[in-house]
């Protein structure tokens, strides 16, 4: 994991709003969405998507994560989206409602036209119950999808479900989006939290999002940066945990049965460790 790169907070910033750009540039985000879809009013989308091609080639982001969200496959906008995005070459095209892998390659192809460089890769919103089902073709489709983002409020909205505390009318459509991204080897990024006054809440739902493995969460308010990056990396303790668990394994080499805390240790836990270890390093070196 040596090229590992924290996405812990994955901030929208309307594309259309240049006092919303100006202030991602100063903001923790681990990564910014450069928005052109539900952000963006349809009169703006046009100077919006310039707005985001600019961002994305100033420079002035720092080593932020860029990510340009188009509008989705059969709006008006999609085409030009793509052109302009591909031609920006920022880290990732993001695009909402992908619900097959005919759709994924028909977007590799368009980005690669488009003259794409090799370096942006293309991220699928799962956010439909067809696009759950059929996640993990979606996943494998083409090695040029590295990731997927999560659309929770159009999932309950399909779903004639509810927004509640603990999400659980949409626990399974985040099980399989989750199983099928790691099959595939894939990011996975969780929904976005709708009740930006609700701190408590939010906090909440970070902490689930974690445990359930999520590499981070979507945000739609610069005041949820904190939480998330907070929420997402190892605590001390983990950290502390890891590196004894580690040490415990290389010392007991070669002695059979190796234990740490008084709990049997198995090279899947050693392999549990390094990855914590791994995700410390990188959000210190984000900081230093």
């Amino acid at each position: 994991m040596s090229d590992f790169k924290p996405l812990r907070s994955v901030l929208y910033m309307p594309s259309s709003n240049e006092r919303a750009l100006e202030k991602a540039k100063t903001l923790p985000a681990d990564a910014i969405i450069f928005d052109l879809e539900d952000a963006v009013a349809p009169d703006a989308k046009p100077e919006a998507r310039k707005a985001a091609a600019a961002a994305v080639q100033s420079g002035e982001y720092g080593d932020r994560h860029l990510i340009i969200r188009v509008n989705g496959i059969g709006t008006e906008w999609h085409a030009d989206d793509i052109r302009a995005a591909a031609q920006a070459g920022p880290d990732v095209v993001l695009v909402p409602k992908v619900n097959s892998a005919e759709e994924v390659r028909e977007l590799v192809d368009a980005l690669a036209a488009a003259g794409a460089p090799e370096k942006t890769t293309l991220w699928a919103m799962v956010e439909t119950p067809i696009g759950m089902l059929n996640a993990l073709s979606i996943a494998t489709a083409s090695e040029r999808l590295t990731g997927f983002v999560m659309g929770t409020n159009d999932l309950v909205k399909e779903l004639y479900a509810e927004h509640v505390p603990g999400r659980q009318p949409v626990i399974t459509g985040l099980g399989l989006a989750l199983l099928a991204a790691r099959a595939a080897g894939i990011v996975i990024i969780d929904g976005v939290y709708n009740d930006v006054k609700n701190v408590e809440g939010f906090l909440a739902e970070v902490e689930q999002g974690r445990q359930m493995g999520f590499d981070g969460k979507t945000l739609i308010h610069p005041g949820q940066v904190e939480g998330a990056n907070s929420g997402f990396a190892p605590s001390e303790q983990a950290v502390e945990d890891a590196r004894g668990l580690i040490q415990a394994w290389e010392d007991g080499k070669g002695a059979g049965v190796v234990t740490y805390n008084g709990k049997m240790v198995e090279s899947l836990h050693v392999e549990s460790a390094e990855r914590t270890l791994a995700i410390h390093e990188a959000i210190q070196a984000l900081q230093a």
